[in-house]
């Protein structure tokens, strides 16, 4: 039985991502065109533009039009610096989360209810206006992945989020840390667009793209921490 397109972007998603972060395809390298990726791949452009429409969500990569599809610098550039202890303690947490809140947000994605969805456009509304005021916005991110674990319907999610509590935001655990020169402004941005991403396929009740959305900010998250 053929794999249904969005099981198709999935895939692609994390094959093309996986270059960016290997560093196969590098910050500034312009994409392969749809025709070479639906060659290489074996999917149809369809696929193509939805792989490609989600990598551009989440930040990993820019559409210019009539150039092409770039990919962008990770961030940070500066890097938060973080002692060594301290950022295994934030990877590890990160990767616990990863396993997790993937397969959370899949669940969520199919069994979220309406009035589960309205409180969590709340939480990124409320996020986007703490940000803009240059105020904290931890808590409207926890509000946001747990109203996640929620609407999973499956209570174990919840508790081990709730176990976790406050590190589960790894800018928690910054607040009393060397931040460096990062701009945590501009990491802000860019876990709001992956927010968004996350929360359009859980709309759409895309259980796939849920996943990968997650998955891909999460990554994010994790390759934001650097040690000196």
């Amino acid at each position: 039985m053929s794999k249904r397109p969005n099981s198709l972007a999935h895939v692609l998603v994390e094959a093309l991502s996986q270059q960016i972060r290997l560093g196969t395809l590098a910050p500034g390298a312009k994409l392969p065109s749809e025709g070479a990726i639906v060659a290489e791949h074996g999917v149809s452009r369809t696929v193509v533009r939805e792989a490609l429409s989600r990598l551009q969500a989440s930040g990993l990569v820019e559409a210019r039009h009539g150039v092409g599809t770039f990919v962008l610098q990770r961030e940070p550039a500066h890097g938060l610096r973080l002692n060594v202890d301290t950022a295994l303690s934030v990877r590890g947490i990160l990767e616990l989360r990863l396993g997790l809140e993937t397969q959370a947000a899949a669940l969520a994605a199919k069994r979220r209810s309406d009035a589960q969805l309205e409180r969590m456009r709340k939480a990124l509304d409320d996020y986007q206006r703490s940000l803009a005021n240059n105020d904290s916005c931890v808590e409207e991110d926890k509000r946001f992945h747990l109203l996640i674990a929620e609407a999973t319907g499956n209570t174990y999610f919840t508790d081990i989020m709730q176990h976790l509590g406050d590190a589960m935001i790894p800018r928690t655990r910054l607040n009393a840390l060397e931040k460096g020169d990062a701009d945590l402004s501009q990491l802000g941005q860019l876990a709001n667009l992956e927010h968004e991403a996350i929360y359009q396929a859980i709309r759409k009740q895309d259980a796939d793209a849920a996943r990968a959305a997650m998955w891909l900010h999460l990554s994010n998250s994790r390759d934001r921490f650097n040690a000196d």
